[in-house]
This record gives C-alpha cells, sequence and structure tokens, in this order.
C-alpha cells in the first residue's frame, strides 16, 4: 500500500511538473505590447493616435479581437500573418504595411515563425480614451 501511494504521489508531482511547463510556454507566447506614445487630435474632436510596438515570440499569436479604429500596422523584424474577417490572409515582412478598419475584426495575428521573433509598429486612431483592444469571442 506504501508503495502505490509513493507512486500516485510521483505521478501527480510528474503531472505538475508537465502542466507548469505547458503554461510557462502558453504564456511565452503571448505578443509584447509597449505603448510608445500616445497623442490626442486638436483638430479631429475627441480622436487620439495611440503608437505602440509588438513583439511576437516565436510561435506567438493574439486571440481574436477588434480595435475600433484605423489601425496601421508596420513590420519591422521577422514575419507576421494577418487577417481581418472576411478578407484573405496575408504574409508580411518588414517594410510592408497592413490596415485595419474601426468595423473589421482582427481573425488572424500571429508570427509566421516558430523559430525567430517578429516585431512591427502599429498606429491607432480610434477614440479619447478607448481601449486599444477589444476582444471578440
Amino acid at each position: 500500500m506504501l508503495f502505490k501511494k509513493k507512486r500516485i504521489t510521483k505521478m501527480i508531482l510528474c503531472l505538475a511538473v508537465v502542466l507548469i511547463s505547458m503554461t510557462t510556454i502558453l504564456i511565452a507566447q503571448e505578443p509584447d505590447v509597449k505603448q510608445v506614445m500616445s497623442k490626442e487630435l486638436k483638430d479631429i474632436p475627441g480622436k487620439e493616435a495611440l503608437m505602440i510596438t509588438v513583439e511576437y515570440p516565436p510561435g506567438g499569436a493574439d486571440p481574436v479581437h477588434k480595435h475600433n479604429a484605423h489601425a496601421f500596422v508596420y513590420v519591422l523584424e521577422g514575419s507576421i500573418v494577418m487577417q481581418v474577417k472576411g478578407g484573405q490572409e496575408v504574409t508580411l515582412t518588414p517594410g510592408q504595411s497592413f490596415y485595419e478598419g474601426p468595423e473589421d475584426i482582427h481573425v488572424v495575428g500571429r508570427n509566421a515563425s516558430k523559430t525567430k521573433p517578429a516585431k512591427f509598429v502599429v498606429v491607432l486612431i480610434k477614440e479619447k480614451g478607448a481601449p486599444a483592444l477589444i476582444p471578440v469571442k
């Protein structure tokens, strides 16, 4: 009986290690988003521009979302895959750009590489104080 308890305890510990490792991998694949600047657009009442950088780790991706904004994407490093609902999936490399309108739902946003990071700049023209990203289910 004691042998079975030790064996079950070892199995539980192994399972816990596997679950923690999987959680760490999943968390590590989330994009790193940094605000570069925010500026009220005084000649467009109620609007502001928000500039952010986004870095996808290898294999990283965004959840399905929208911005309720005009979003201008410019790729700095690596390769990313983008698609809005009803649009074509496109793969972008450094120097290429992508646009999302206020009504678009961003269904694909991911790093095209499983081994190299990708980095891009996004400029959002949005309602002042509104969130930059709205999850869509």
